[in-house]
């Protein structure tokens, strides 16, 4: 029975594993034949604690700790799911971009199951993932929509046709990531690893105006779409230094609150201005940065001036977890598209295509 044949007359179980960074994701969803998805499990083992003494993610830590929580991971997701192996239809695992030994550990695992099971396989991307996991939440999406991916590693901006395979990149950061920069200045502001929770708290306290911090390329004759965050964490850096050499305390919370607001006046301006000039009336924000209040905040009311239909997951779905894989993979499996070959490699910087 083809993969077509079989969505259309039932169900799709698809089991996801995500290994790009620090976080074991492993979901499990299953996808209806009116196309709503319906999470069934979502169980994640992190390893930020073992990174947070490096004030970053170091990559060996985090493939070893791949390999040791993968296992676990898997039976509790199916425990949870209340499904045994049998009941799965397809294996979905992300094949990048992302740290190279944490995808080889993700990719390992989800070719065993594959075979020991007897289904598909599918390498997925991992930024078109973020995209999927909105359906969880939001239902289907529509025909055309915007996608504002903010995380540790991405800034993009997606325009999203289809799940399927029709998603293309209008722009992305040149050099720091937004959560990059917020764990940098995390850093500088002796605030602990991961940066982004930590500066949302001190912001909740501080003057979003008491700092007039850069707006990275914004200027008429830089790229629209792209993005910039290394020139506002060195301003950041150069500020605080400045206070400290002068003998003054610096005001954490006003700074994370500048800094913040920096970010996410960027970040919502950009994605705006690319869904009023596409003609687009849906914006998805995923990625880690998603859970941030302001940025939510700010987000919802420029899309409501602007008569923009917002989605952003839950917090918990925002962050890197096996969910999103699982729903990326179900909506490829629906759609007929062949799965990926036993022989896919990790792919560090994959491109959307």
């Amino acid at each position: 029975m083809s993969v077509l044949t079989r969505s259309v007359l039932g169900d799709v179980v698809v089991l996801g594993i995500e290994t790009s960074c620090d976080e074991t994701g492993v979901g499990i969803v299953r996808l209806r034949a009116d196309g709503t998805v319906e999470l069934l499990a979502d169980e994640i083992a992190s390893s930020v604690e073992q990174h947070a003494r490096f004030g970053g993610v170091v990559p060996e830590v985090a493939s070893r700790a791949h390999l040791e929580a993968m296992v676990p991971a898997v039976h509790r997701a199916l425990a949870v799911a209340g499904v045994s192996s049998s009941d799965v239809d397809a294996v979905a695992v992300t094949a990048g971009p992302g740290l190279a030994g944490a995808l080889l550990v993700g990719l390992a695992a989800a070719k065993a199951y594959a075979v020991a099971w007897d289904v598909p396989l599918y390498g997925v991307n991992h930024l078109s993932a973020h995209v999927a996991v909105d359906t969880v939440e939001h239902g289907p999406l529509p025909a055309a929509a915007l996608a504002l991916l903010v995380s540790g590693g991405h800034s993009s901006l997606l325009r999203v046709s289809s799940l399927a395979g029709e998603i293309h990149t209008l722009g992305a950061t040149i050099d720091d990531a937004a959560g990059e920069a917020f764990d940098k200045v995390a850093r500088l502001l002796g605030l602990p690893f991961p940066g982004g929770p930590h500066i949302d708290k001190a912001a909740r306290e501080g003057n979003a105006e008491a700092i007039a911090f850069p707006r990275g390329l914004t200027g008429p004759r830089d790229a629209p779409y792209d993005f910039s965050f290394s020139g506002l964490k060195t301003s950041v850096a150069r500020w605080v230094e400045a206070r400290q050499r002068a003998g003054e305390p610096v005001p954490v919370a006003d700074v994370a609150a500048s800094f913040q607001e920096a970010v996410v006046d960027v970040l919502t301006a950009k994605a705006i201005r690319a869904a009023t000039e596409f003609g687009i009336d849906h914006l998805v924000i995923g990625g880690g940065v998603a859970a941030n209040s302001r940025l939510r905040a700010l987000a919802e009311t420029r899309c409501a001036a602007a008569g923009i239909r917002l989605r952003v997951p839950r917090p918990k779905l925002c962050t890197d977890n096996g969910a999103m894989v699982a729903a990326l993979g179900a909506h490829l499996h629906a759609a007929g598209v062949a799965p990926s070959g036993l022989d896919i490699s990790a792919g560090p910087s994959l491109a959307l295509v």
